[in-house]
């Protein structure tokens, strides 16, 4: 994308008040200007600070970083603590604002999103990255997630969604849009002569060919005849004995082994 104006970080927090509205704003959910101190009125109760989730939002176009930041700031739960215009600020905000979740774009100017996920991978190993984003380009969804981004989703999401993929990614749940899994599937190809851990049930290949196709829990414990529970307990199996951080990256590998 092309910037709208050189690039800018916004690095306040953005409080949530009981009534769903970010304080110190004019308006509902309209972020004050940039450089402009934002009153933080009454602080919120360390309860509800231990709930919140912090958000970092990352694109180069202003107007789509402060819409994002605004929809998110008026969610429950969710506390926005900053915003950055590419991928070397977002980095830089992220090990000083030391969000739970950083919301991506891919294409931005100097560092874009892919590489910032591979940076943040050294310099702030626990925080999650969706990348937010207008293209589902195979190359791009392949790349990011092999960065180690745990979900990918189109700027098309109804807000709703959003707040909810943010806090299944807090929560190590990973999240592909249903554009971006289809051109996954069409992109990895099969490596000859690879195959799957040898280590794996043939009940986790089950699962995992499931994973791979895009399944719930609920649609794997459905179709296998077992309780989710038993389920949890397989991914977490198969997860572990491939060396994987999510399911995100289990669909990943089970499509470049054929089990797609």
């Amino acid at each position: 994308m092309t910037p709208e104006s050189p690039a800018t970080s916004e690095t306040r927090e953005i409080p949530v008040a009981a009534s769903g509205t970010p304080s110190g704003h004019g308006r509902a959910g309209v972020p004050a200007s940039p450089g402009t101190p934002v009153p933080t009125g009454n602080p919120a109760s360390p309860e509800a600070s231990d709930r919140a989730v912090r958000v970092l939002v990352v694109d180069d176009q202003r107007l789509i970083r402060e819409a994002v930041a605004s929809l998110l700031g008026i969610q429950p739960g969710i506390t926005v603590v900053g915003t950055a215009a590419d991928g070397h600020d977002a980095v830089e905000q992220t090990v000083a604002l030391a969000p739970d979740v950083v919301l991506m774009d891919v294409r931005m100017p100097g560092m874009g999103g892919v590489e910032a996920v591979a940076a943040l991978r050294d310099r702030a190993p626990g925080v999650r990255v969706v990348m937010l984003t207008t293209f589902d380009d195979e190359e791009y969804v392949v790349q990011a997630l092999r960065a180690g981004a745990t979900g990918y989703l189109l700027k098309d999401v109804p807000a709703r969604e959003l707040a909810a993929a943010v806090r299944l990614a807090h929560a190590g749940i990973a999240q592909l849009d249903p554009a971006a899994a289809a051109r996954l599937a069409s992109v990895l190809a099969v490596r000859p002569g690879a195959g799957p851990d040898a280590s794996l049930t043939a009940r986790e290949l089950d699962v995992l060919r499931l994973i791979a196709r895009g399944s719930t829990n609920r649609e794997i414990a459905e179709r296998l005849f077992l309780s989710e529970g038993t389920v949890k307990n397989h991914i977490s199996r198969i997860l572990h004995r491939l060396g994987l951080r999510d399911r995100t990256q289990a669909a990943v590998y089970a499509r470049d082994h054929g089990l797609g």
